[in-house]
């Protein structure tokens, strides 16, 4: 499984064969390998991938060490992807937009727009009350459905609290175009998160079947 580090540009549209397809820009890598795992050693293949270097005086020593092993400079973001054969990659190699082509279907993680503590209409959705003047309940939650028995309020009930923030991936984008010079990548569709955010990119793991 192929991956890389991003950073999300926005939203903005393409024309292919003059139809007009909405599309977001990611700004993806470069990565370079800081580290690889094997079966044998850690239980898993996988690759620990750096994005966005910075100065050795914003990494603790622990870090550092770690970075000097693999002899790369530090970076601000470490993050994990699984491979078939960690031995095609070397440490220290660096990873850009040329390893997708235009056409590949890729899976997208984000996190979603941070909106602090909501109410359940805003976080769920929920209808709320009549509007007319006297009804004394409006954007209320209402009922939570529970009685003498069982006497309290069962887990998991759609309740006012923390809304956003949370990682979610978009399965199976379509790649519209790769600007290489510019490592920027343009999918199909929308992607979670606010503009700057961190996107991680793999090659779609379940990629739908073509119709007959």
């Amino acid at each position: 499984m192929k991956g890389l580090i991003g950073r999300k540009i926005g939203m903005t549209r393409l024309f292919v064969n003059d139809v007009s397809v909405p599309v977001t820009v990611i700004k993806a890598g470069p990565c370079v390998v800081v580290q690889k795992k094997s079966r044998e050693t850690d239980g898993y293949d996988a690759l620990q991938l750096g994005f966005e270097e910075i100065p050795e005086r914003k990494v603790n020593r622990p870090m550092l060490g770690h970075f000097k092993r693999a002899k790369v400079k530090p970076f601000r973001i470490l993050k994990e992807f699984r491979v078939e054969n960690p031995d095609e990659y070397e440490e220290g190699q660096t990873l850009d937009v040329s390893i997708f082509s235009e056409g590949e279907l890729v899976d997208v993680t984000g996190w979603t727009k941070g909106r602090g503590f909501a109410g359940a209409m805003k976080r769920w959705g929920f209808r709320g009350g009549p509007k007319s003047h006297g009804s004394k309940f409006h954007r209320e939650l209402g009922s939570t459905g529970q009685h003498t028995e069982p006497a309290r309020t069962f887990k998991g009930k759609k309740m006012p609290g923390r809304y956003g923030n949370e990682r979610v991936t978009i399965l199976n984008l379509e790649i519209v175009k790769i600007d290489r010079e510019n490592n920027l990548i343009a999918v199909k569709g929308g992607v979670p998160g606010a503009r700057g955010s961190l996107v991680l990119i793999r090659s779609a793991n379940k990629a739908p079947k073509p119709k007959q």
